[in-house]
């Protein structure tokens, strides 16, 4: 009886095309941005701020990013990592050979570049689709990790390749504590959520869409394909890029390339897979799921289930529960959590009546 929509009506366009339609909806994400914003700040540990709610909304937008270009416009990628390495380092750079660089347009300078280099490695796009441009991406990947290695100008000559983050100050306000890194992460996370939202509700969105269901159709009704496509992978890579940035800059401090592995690429398409493909919630529901999920299993082991199973088991439960899920959610239901959501939505909006 709480989710329904009796008595609320739409008399303008505006209120009828808007993010959130349904007055629960907007009054639990301003409930969720209160407590995001104002609640965790004061009342989690420095441990959680640290270890597991940066990582988690950098892994969100990472993962919105793919999401973008895999869910959306059905152009599969491999080399989601290396496009944050580009973000990374662009940002590091930028910070290091400009005199007073502001931190926010070396991030947003970091985007540009990762988009840069995506749309590179997405032009194979417009020739090849599906599992061969998987192996376009994967070379990226490669490439792009190899590049920063061996090329000592994008770590400023680094003996190890190591490159040391520089401090984030914005309008001489240094953002130095957990807290102030959390709360500047959460702020650039919401901000490109909404973005997001409001791109793929919009006819680019829709462009992205038609392409994904079937691109000769989309092309005959007038869709610049390479336009489309092309348009994908920068605005992917760009979301990559940022994430990379605020994983150099917010979360570990000093990177180096190695750090942006083919595991990560994998890491978050698990993301998308689990949390649902083509769903702005879905990225940060995997992302949540997959961030929590080993520190649950590392209670469990240790706390419960130590001393019976075999070290060999137990140091492989992770992968082992990973893999069970992803096969999970690809034969049950492989709009994963995201739609899991939705069809609870649905029942609530009918409960308690059958019909």
């Amino acid at each position: 009886m709480l989710y329904r929509e009796a008595g609320q009506f739409k008399t303008s366009y505006a209120a009828d095309q808007q993010i959130f339609p349904i007055r629960q909806d907007r009054v639990g994400i301003l409930i969720i941005l209160a407590i995001a914003f104002f609640a965790v700040p004061m009342l989690f540990s420095e441990y959680w701020l640290k270890a597991i709610l940066i990582p988690f909304l950098i892994f969100s937008l990472a993962a919105l990013g793919l999401n973008i270009l895999t869910g959306y416009a059905g152009q599969l990628s491999l080399g989601s990592a290396a496009f944050m390495a580009v973000g990374a380092f662009a940002s590091y750079n930028f910070m290091l050979r400009v005199d007073g660089m502001p931190i926010l347009l070396a991030f947003i300078g970091g985007g540009l570049a990762a988009a840069a280099v995506g749309i590179a490695f997405g032009l194979p796009s417009l020739r090849i689709k599906g599992f061969y441009l998987a192996v376009a991406t994967l070379a990226a990947q490669f490439f792009i990790v190899w590049l920063l290695t061996k090329v000592g100008w994008f770590s400023n000559y680094s003996s190890s390749g190591v490159i040391t983050a520089q401090d984030m100050e914005i309008l001489g306000y240094r953002f130095v504590t957990p807290e102030a890194k959390y709360l500047l992460v959460l702020a650039i996370v919401v901000v490109l959520a909404l973005l997001a939202k409001n791109m793929v509700r919009s006819s680019v969105g829709r462009a992205w869409m038609a392409v994904r269901d079937m691109d000769v159709a989309a092309e005959v009704i007038g869709i610049r394909i390479m336009h489309t496509k092309l348009l994908a992978f920068a605005v992917s890579s760009f979301y990559c890029g940022v994430a990379g940035a605020l994983y150099a800059f917010a979360y570990i401090g000093t990177v180096e390339p190695e750090g942006f592995s083919l595991d990560l690429s994998f890491k978050i398409l698990f993301m998308i897979i689990i949390g649902g493909v083509g769903s702005i919630s879905g990225a940060f529901l995997g992302a949540a799921f997959i961030v929590l999920l080993p520190i649950a299993l590392d209670v469990i082991v240790q706390q419960w289930l130590a001393g019976v199973l075999p070290p060999s088991v137990s140091s492989n439960l992770q992968l082992i529960v990973f893999g069970g899920l992803i096969i999970f959610f690809l034969i049950v239901e492989p709009h994963g959590l995201a739609r899991l959501w939705q069809i609870g939505k649905e029942k609530l909006r009918l409960w308690p009546f059958p019909h």
